[in-house]
């Protein structure tokens, strides 16, 4: 509330300004997160509130928005009114808690009647709610590769992941997901358990292994250079691969990464001889890496690697792009879904008790909320609001008398229309 003081200008009028809105709280779709790790260290955001209004019709500033990443594939579910909202492409964002609005300063409320209005609307909370975050992963790299390969002792000591680990066929019953965490980036490491001859066909568990390797971004075969059986390195290359061009043309153009596993249990010029062959047979596209979980050999260079060869996806343009390729796959994910329930914008008048009334209705208890119930100009506004509103009229019709009290949004009025 402000009145114009200047010298040589009587009667100034009513100059108060508007206070801003508050900041929203904006969850992001961000393919720099593989999961919802981050969240454990920190629960509790709180986008920047607005400054007031002030005089000479200056409007207070708007509290900038927070946003939060989360990876693709997050389903999020708003507590306070059951709205959902899906995740899937990188960019898309989603209103979680929406700041409140300002209020507006006195001289929205001169007229021919009130020229100096001793009031102003006040600033609505924003929204305070609880979220559940629940991830649905895709992995950018799968390790392949036969039974007691390295695979899970690989994945252990790279990620955080703590699979089954011991020296015989199967250990991996089912896949294991371990997030390699850089500075500023992470990704998604799934340990397929290992292929067979035969498992493109169905053979053991072949179809649910290899299901899991169909949306990843790039393969990490990872190769014994000791097998204990006594089998040859170039035999086991050949069969996992021939299982995975059979299930699938697709995984066969995926980008590799021979990871020769195992290395100090050999020499290092054996080791060394294997990986110039190794490398001779695969080309210069495909990175043959010398590794061992006991030692940690080559487990850097392997990171720096899948960061190298599996890029950031692409955010959508505009807004209106519908055409945004999956981060995973080429085929089409569904579009950003919200489903909110429908508000309820009436109001409803009950009566607890003899001489007692009670207004329930978002609408009429946001209206509450704006004026200083102290100001009795403010008050009075308030009330030719809510005869507006027809809330007086429903009051009457429920029997409301002069005297009778009337509680709206926790407050008691003692109306006398």
């Amino acid at each position: 509330m402000s009145f114009r003081r200047e010298a040589h200008v009587p009667k100034g009028g009513p100059d108060g300004g508007d206070g801003g809105n508050g900041g929203d709280v904006v969850m992001v779709c961000d393919d720099s997160y593989r999961d919802l790790e981050h969240f454990r260290r920190s629960s509790h955001f709180v986008a920047k509130r607005a400054t007031h209004g002030s005089g000479n019709q200056r409007h207070g500033a708007d509290g900038a928005m927070l946003e939060i990443p989360v990876p693709p594939g997050t389903e999020i579910l708003i507590e306070s009114d059951g709205t959902q909202h899906d995740l899937v492409r990188p960019g898309q964002r989603a209103v979680v808690a929406k700041g409140g609005s300002g209020g507006r300063g006195n001289r929205h409320f001169s007229s021919s009647t009130t020229q100096s209005p001793r009031f102003a609307e006040l600033g609505l909370v924003g929204d305070e709610t609880w979220l559940t975050l629940q991830l649905k992963l895709l992995a950018d790299a799968g390790l392949v590769g036969l039974p007691n390969a390295g695979k899970s002792s690989l994945i252990s000591v790279l990620t955080r992941a703590t699979p089954k680990i011991a020296d015989y066929p199967f250990t991996t019953l089912e896949p294991a997901l371990g997030t390699l965490h850089t500075a500023d980036r992470q990704l998604v490491i799934a340990d397929i358990p290992g292929l067979i001859e035969g498992a493109s066909d169905g053979i053991g568990l072949g179809h649910d292994f290899l299901a899991h390797v169909e949306r990843t971004r790039l393969l990490v075969h990872v190769l014994d250079l000791a097998p204990l059986d006594g089998s040859d390195p170039a035999d086991n290359f050949d069969t996992v691969e021939r299982e995975i061009h059979l299930y699938q043309e697709r995984l066969a153009t995926l980008p590799r990464i021979i990871a020769l596993s195992k290395a100090d249990l050999v020499t290092v010029e054996e080791a060394e001889n294997a990986r110039a062959q190794w490398q001779q047979r695969m080309g210069e596209d495909v990175a043959v890496l010398l590794t061992s979980s006991a030692t940690r050999q080559g487990l850097d260079e392997l990171a720096v690697e899948l960061m190298r060869r599996i890029p950031l996806a692409a955010a959508p343009q505009e807004a209106g792009d519908q055409r945004i390729a999956s981060a995973h796959t080429g085929d089409d994910l569904p579009e950003h879904r919200t489903f909110r329930p429908q508000s309820r914008r009436g109001f409803q008048v009950t009566q607890p008790e003899p001489g007692s009334f009670l207004v329930e209705g978002e609408n009429v208890e946001k209206l509450v909320a704006r004026y200083d119930l102290a100001n009795e100009d403010g008050l009075q506004h308030l009330e030719r609001r809510l005869r507006g509103m027809g809330v007086i009229r429903a009051l009457q019709s429920a029997g409301f008398e002069p005297g009778d009290d009337v509680e709206i949004a926790g407050v008691v009025f003692d109306l006398d229309p």
